[in-house]
C-alpha cells in the first residue's frame, strides 16, 4: 500500500505488487453449503442466456414478424448487449455494496418483464424496448454469481468456479437451441416467449427462499454490516487503474465476441442463407457450438487453476486458432467451405467462451474483495462491447452487399464477417501491451 499525505490511502498499481492473496484465516469453507449456495445463483444465469441468446434461433422469424431487414434485426442484439455493457460497472457497484442476492432478484424481474413483453410485442419500436429491459435484467446475473462464489469457495478454486458458471450458461445455450426451436416451430412466437419469461417465478423463488451470500449471511438479514466502501467515482478509478483490471477486459473483449456475435445473431442466417444448409444441419452446428464450449469449459477450469501461469497461452492461443479457422473459411473459394471446415471453426469457436473467463479471473486475482464486483464488471464489460461492435459492423456490411430483392449471398457473409479482424486486432495489440505492465512471479490467487 502506498499513502498520499494529502488524501486517504490507496492501493499501490498491479505493476508494484503481485496479486492480492486472501489471509489463511479468511479462506472461504468450500463443502456443501458452498455448491448449494452457487447451484442456486448459478440457475438466474442459466435463465438468463436462455433470454439472452433467444433471439438467436429466432432471427429470421423476428425479420418476417416486424418486416425488418439485417440493420435492424441486428439493432435488437446490439441495444440488448449494449445494455448490458453499460450496465456492468454499475452493476459491480451494487453487488459491492448491497450483494448478490438482491441484484439477482432485480434481475430476475426485469428479465421476466423483458421477455414478456417481447412475447407480446407486435411492432418493431415496443420490441426494441423489451429487449433492452431484458439486457438490463441479464447484466445483473453473472457478477452476482461469481461474488457468491468468491464468497464461498477458496480462492484457488475461483477460476474452475468461473468456467463452471459460464459451462451452466452454455446449458441455457443449449436449452435454446434445441429446446426454443422446436418450440417456436410447434407453438409459435407468442407462447415460446411468454412461457420462458413465467419459468421466472420460480426461479425468484428459489433465490428468494434458498440463496445465502456467504458463510454467515441471513437470508433474512440479506443487508449484514459490510466494509466500509469508497465513494462511487474512486472506487472505479482504483479498480481501473489496476492494469490486471484493463488486461482482464481485453482479453474478455478479444476472446468472446467472435462465439458470441454468432451465437446471438449472425451464426443462423450465415449458415441457412450464406452457405445453404438446412435449418436442421444449422441448428445441429450451433448445438455442436454449445457442445464444444462446455468441453473447453472444463479443460480451461481445471489448467487455470493448477497453473495461473497458463492464462495467457490459454488466451493467445484461443485468439490465434479462431482467426485461422475463420481465415480459412472465408478465403475458401466462392465463400462456401465445406461442411467439414465449418465443423472445425464451430468448434474452435466454442472456445472463445471459456477463454472470456480468464480475463474474468485477471481483474479478480488483482483486486481485493471490497471491489472484485466493480472491477469484475468493468472486465466483463469487454467481450459485449466486442459483440456490439461486430454485431453492428456486420449488419452494415451485409445490408450496403445485400442483392436487389434483399437477399444475401455467400460473397456478401464472407467480407461482411471480415470485420471481425478488426477487433481481433487491437484487442489483441492491447492484450500484449498491458502483459508487460502486470507484477513478475506468481500470478493468481
Amino acid at each position: 500500500m502506498s499513502v498520499d499525505p494529502a488524501g486517504p490511502t490507496r492501493p499501490a498499481p498491479s505493476a508494484l505488487r503481485p496479486p492480492l492473496a486472501d489471509p489463511p484465516a479468511l479462506l472461504p469453507p468450500g463443502g456443501r453449503a458452498a455448491w448449494t449456495a452457487w447451484s442456486v445463483g448459478v440457475t438466474v444465469y442459466l435463465l438468463a442466456v436462455v433470454h439472452r441468446t433467444s433471439l438467436g434461433v429466432a432471427g429470421l422469424d423476428a425479420a418476417a414478424r416486424f418486416g425488418i431487414g439485417a440493420s435492424a434485426l441486428s439493432t435488437f442484439a446490439i441495444l440488448q448487449v449494449l445494455v448490458y455493457a453499460a450496465m456492468q460497472i454499475p452493476v459491480g457497484l451494487l453487488v459491492d455494496r448491497h450483494g448478490p442476492r438482491r441484484v439477482l432478484l432485480l434481475g430476475v424481474l426485469l428479465m421476466s418483464a423483458g421477455q414478456l413483453a417481447f412475447a407480446l410485442a407486435t411492432s418493431f419500436g415496443p420490441a426494441l424496448a423489451s429487449r433492452a429491459v431484458l439486457g438490463c435484467g441479464d447484466a445483473m446475473t453473472f457478477i452476482s454469481v461469481l461474488r457468491v462464489a468468491a464468497h464461498w469457495f477458496p480462492a484457488a478454486k475461483n477460476p474452475l468456479i468461473a468456467q463452471l458458471t459460464g459451462l451452466a450458461g452454455v446449458c441455457g445455450n443449449l436449452v435454446t437451441t434445441v429446446v426454443l426451436t422446436e418450440a417456436l416451430h410447434r407453438a409459435g412466437w407468442t407462447a415460446t416467449f411468454a412461457t420462458t419469461a413465467v419459468a421466472g417465478v420460480g426461479v425468484f423463488a428459489l433465490v428468494a427462499l434458498l440463496l445465502r451470500e456467504g458463510p454467515g449471511h441471513d437470508r433474512a438479514r440479506p443487508s449484514a454490516p459490510r466494509a466500509p466502501s469508497l465513494p462511487v467515482g474512486a472506487q472505479i478509478r482504483a479498480a481501473w487503474a489496476e492494469p490486471g483490471t484493463r488486461l482482464g477486459m481485453w482479453v474478455h473483449f478479444t476472446t468472446a465476441f467472435p462465439a458470441s456475435a454468432f451465437g446471438l445473431l449472425w451464426g443462423l442466417p450465415y449458415l441457412v442463407e450464406g452457405q445453404g444448409l438446412g435449418r436442421g444441419t444449422a441448428s445441429g452446428l450451433l448445438t455442436l457450438l454449445v457442445v464444444s464450449n462446455m468441453a473447453f469449459a472444463l479443460f480451461f477450469g481445471r489448467v487455470v487453476s493448477r497453473s495461473p501461469g497458463s492464462r495467457m497461452p490459454v488466451t493467445l492461443t484461443v485468439i490465434g486458432a479462431t482467426a485461422v479457422c475463420w481465415a480459412a473459411a472465408l478465403g475458401w473459394p466462392h465463400g462456401h467451405p465445406p461442411l467439414w471446415l465449418l465443423v472445425v471453426l464451430i468448434t474452435v469457436m466454442g472456445s472463445n467462451g471459456p477463454a472470456s473467463l480468464v480475463g474474468l479471473d485477471y481483474a479478480r486475482s488483482y483486486n481485493p474483495t471490497e471491489r472484485l464486483g466493480t472491477a469484475s464488471g468493468i472486465a466483463n464489460m469487454g467481450g459485449f462491447i466486442g459483440a456490439v461492435v461486430t454485431l453492428f459492423g456486420v449488419g452494415l456490411l451485409l445490408d450496403a452487399l445485400a442483392g436487389p430483392d434483399g437477399a444475401h449471398s455467400a460473397e456478401a457473409y464472407r467480407w461482411a464477417f471480415c470485420w471481425q479482424y478488426l477487433p481481433l486486432a487491437v484487442g489483441t495489440v492491447m492484450i500484449l501491451r498491458l502483459r508487460r505492465r502486470l507484477a513478475p512471479g506468481p500470478q493468481g490467487r
